[in-house]
């Protein structure tokens, strides 16, 4: 299938969600969902939906790029001093205008009421991302190749951690080797942190030293054709504790037991239990206080939800991450990540990188 195939197909779900909301008109203000219908994700680009056309407005500084990349599946208009965007807006005209209320900017809104004033006006929040949900093959093969080098980058790490080394020497070495490698940009800000820093489960590095007894905690994730992976790993320095130990065994059974149970047709919230069960049985609830997983894609956080408040059933086609831990307050912390596809039998895990406590 060649890249405007699967934009045009992607279009015509959209489409078919915008009559079945009654929507005339979509106003994309997400800038991943722009990237979803256009393949051109970008904080100067607007994109307009209709029942029949797809408009694509810009300015100069973008033009030539969105033509080269969007022509002729949309009608690419730019402004200028004497076209704004609103008076664009304008002359195409919709009656009933769906707008993601969750994203657009109040001043935003104001100004397409006033281009619109004769329009009615639906909050289409989640119409996208509900498509988005369900992974084509070009996604899940962006995100396998972006996945592949965040385990690469994990082997990467094995061979130069060390004792001496600083919390942000490690997580500068980490957003190096993947910008070195292929990464357009990172997922999210990388953690790694160690010692007593690793009970913070989003803990930024620091200048404190790794030292021998330290856990490392690494979380890192690298964006390669515009979607994301998400890995975590949990390692020693020198040597590890009894208590350590036996930490690092519950969450890695509470993270298997989703790995071998997790398929289509599981609520959110079940897959969530898998983990949980087996650390609240081991007296462990209070110390894990986030969701087991979430979904991964155009964005680090998306839908599923799978966690306590998750609300959905797992369908085939998505992705979600496994990433259970504990987190025992001024002692240590251990969360293990994996990110897999969701099919009818089973889950597959692209996550490759070795799994048993590594002491380096």
């Amino acid at each position: 299938m060649d890249n405007n195939q699967i934009y045009v197909n992607r279009i015509q779900r959209v489409r078919s969600a915008m009559k079945e909301r009654g929507i005339e008109g979509l106003w994309l203000s997400k800038r991943e969902n722009q990237g979803y219908v256009t393949g051109f994700p970008s904080s100067d680009v607007f994109v307009l939906l209709t029942e029949q056309e797809n408009y694509l407005i810009t300015d100069f500084r973008y033009i030539e790029a969105v033509k080269d990349a969007c022509e002729p599946l949309f009608t690419v208009i730019m402004t200028d001093t004497g076209n704004s965007l609103w008076d664009v807006v304008k002359k195409i005209g919709v009656k009933s205008m769906g707008v993601e209320e969750s994203v657009l900017t109040v001043s935003d809104l104001k100004q397409l009421q006033a281009a619109l004033p004769h329009s009615t006006w639906k909050d289409a929040s989640g119409l996208i991302e509900e498509i988005r949900i369900i992974k084509d093959e070009t996604e899940l093969a962006a995100m396998e190749r972006a996945i592949a080098l965040t385990d690469r980058c994990f082997s990467h790490m094995l061979t130069v951690l060390h004792s001496g080394m600083t919390e942000k020497q490690g997580a500068l070495e980490i957003e190096m080797f993947l910008k070195s490698n292929g990464a357009q940009r990172l997922s999210f800000p990388t953690i790694c942190v160690s010692g007593a820093r690793t009970s913070l489960p989003h803990g930024e590095p620091s200048d404190k030293e790794m030292e021998p007894g330290d856990f490392v905690t690494m979380d890192f994730g690298c964006v390669v054709d515009g979607y994301c992976s998400d890995m975590t790993r949990t390692v020693a320095i020198g040597h590890v504790s009894e208590e350590q130990k036996e930490i690092y065994q519950i969450v890695r059974r509470a993270q298997e037991a989703v790995l071998q149970n997790l398929k289509a047709g599981i609520g959110w919230a079940e897959g969530d239990r898998f983990a949980r069960d087996i650390i609240e049985e081991a007296g462990y609830g209070p110390y894990f206080g986030h969701g087991t997983g979430h979904g991964v894609g155009l964005e680090i956080h998306e839908a599923p939800t799978m966690s306590p408040r998750g609300r959905g059933t797992f369908r085939e086609g998505m992705t979600v991450t496994v990433e259970p831990g504990i987190y025992l307050p001024k002692k240590f912390g251990v969360r293990i990540e994996d990110l897999a596809i969701v099919t009818s039998s089973g889950i597959i895990n692209k996550v490759k990188s070795n799994k048993e406590l590594i002491i380096l």
